[in-house]
């Protein structure tokens, strides 16, 4: 992972990277067929470099990760979600300005300790089947 701007992360792989990282994390949910995904991407590549080392960027396919989507009410994209101590605290939808995504991110960081008071705790026994 190291060296790389923005990672792919997968259903299978979402609790190691996001959920139990040491940094702070901001996930782009995208599908390949939106035009919108793909103009944030750049801004957010940008981000990933200047952040890196404080902050990880990742990015999910709602497509091939609908589990994942699911459980973090992803309902369009791009939706942006900055996790702090493996919880979300903040959230984005839509084709934003960049200056505000890094807004979030920045306010996201300021928080520090007082991030995990402004998250919600993963139930991790949540599904969608009973």
């Amino acid at each position: 992972m190291e060296g790389e701007d923005l990672i792919e992360v997968t259903d299978l792989s979402f609790e190691k990277t996001v959920e139990k990282s040491k940094l702070p994390v901001l996930v782009m949910f995208y599908s390949p067929t939106c035009p919108h995904c793909r103009t944030m991407e750049p801004p957010l590549r940008e981000y990933a470099r200047e952040y890196a080392g404080g902050v990880l960027f990742a990015r999910v396919d709602i497509t091939s990760s609908q589990w994942t989507a699911e459980r973090f009410g992803v309902r369009s994209t791009p939706t942006f979600k900055f996790f702090c101590n493996g919880r979300p605290v903040s959230d984005m939808v839509g084709a934003v300005y960049p200056a505000l995504l890094k807004r979030m991110i920045d306010e996201g960081l300021k928080d520090g300790r007082d991030c995990l008071e402004h998250s919600t705790e993963i139930n991790y026994d949540v599904s969608g089947y009973a």
